[in-house]
């Protein structure tokens, strides 16, 4: 049925769930998995603040933080992927816009199902907040499987 799955991940104890059930399916079904963290990168403003608040090369802490992230990250979603029995490319990307990149990523690698997380907000907190499961299922034709 689905040939390789992109599993979504922000790292959040939700996104854990999606990852949890994108990698069961695929250990199921016998297909690849990639598992994808999109981050933001360092904005100049903040960049700034922290020049100003004394730290001498913000942007090495802040690709330090991130590396130290993923390394953890990793390790948690090999150990999901272990116990299920599915294999797993582990991909990070930096993006302003994590919706676009994992449409890109799921593109470019050819799969054919995106797994995903969302908090299923509404009204104003969608709004303020934003939904990346909502601007990736408008701008697919992938179909989506979407975790609560």
């Amino acid at each position: 049925m689905y040939k390789h799955v992109l599993i979504a991940t922000d790292g959040s104890e939700l996104a854990q769930k999606g990852v949890e059930q994108g990698l069961a399916l695929a250990a199921k079904l016998g297909s690849k998995a990639t598992v994808l963290s999109v981050t933001e990168p360092l904005q100049p403003a903040a960049a700034q603040a922290a020049v100003e608040g004394g730290i001498h090369d913000p942007v090495a802490r802040y690709d330090q933080q991130i590396d130290d992230a993923m390394k953890e990250r990793y390790q948690s979603i090999e150990q999901i992927a272990s116990r299920h029995g599915a294999t797993v490319e582990l991909m990070h990307e930096v993006d302003e816009f994590p919706a676009e990149a994992i449409v890109r990523v799921a593109r470019l690698k050819g799969c054919d199902l995106i797994v995903m997380s969302s908090h299923g907000r509404r009204g104003i907190q969608r709004m303020l907040l934003g939904s990346q499961t909502a601007e990736v299922l408008a701008s697919t034709t992938l179909p989506v499987l979407v975790i609560r």
